[in-house]
């Protein structure tokens, strides 16, 4: 398989996503990752797809890796502090989001 395919994989669970079959786009988005295990966008949207089932403690978990792939991504950042918020660790949320603020400047919208 190909990037071309990684990244067929990582769209079909992003339209998966939209139409909230979320365990439809882990799939997807799981065989992205057999393709490349450090793409950071598909961690990213599976913290995000964890989170809509119920499941904080794997959304975590996949928003720490999003962060471990592609630490200059202030969103990825973001998400990852929403997530320490919500199991209640704020000093770690704390950080996370000062973090996405220095980094927001250098990658506008």
């Amino acid at each position: 398989m190909t990037t071309q395919d990684k990244i067929a994989l990582y769209k079909s669970g992003m339209m998966k996503f939209s139409q909230q079959d979320f365990a439809g786009a882990l799939d997807d988005f799981a065989q992205a990752l057999d393709l490349d295990p450090k793409f950071a966008d598909v961690h990213q949207s599976m913290a995000h797809c964890h989170e809509k089932l119920g499941d904080l403690d794997q959304a975590l978990s996949c928003a720490q890796k999003a962060v471990e792939y592609n630490p200059d991504d202030f969103l990825a950042h973001t998400s990852l502090s929403m997530f320490y918020q919500r199991k209640g660790m704020i000093p770690e949320a704390e950080q996370e989001k000062a973090i996405a603020a220095q980094l927001q400047p250098k990658n506008p919208l």
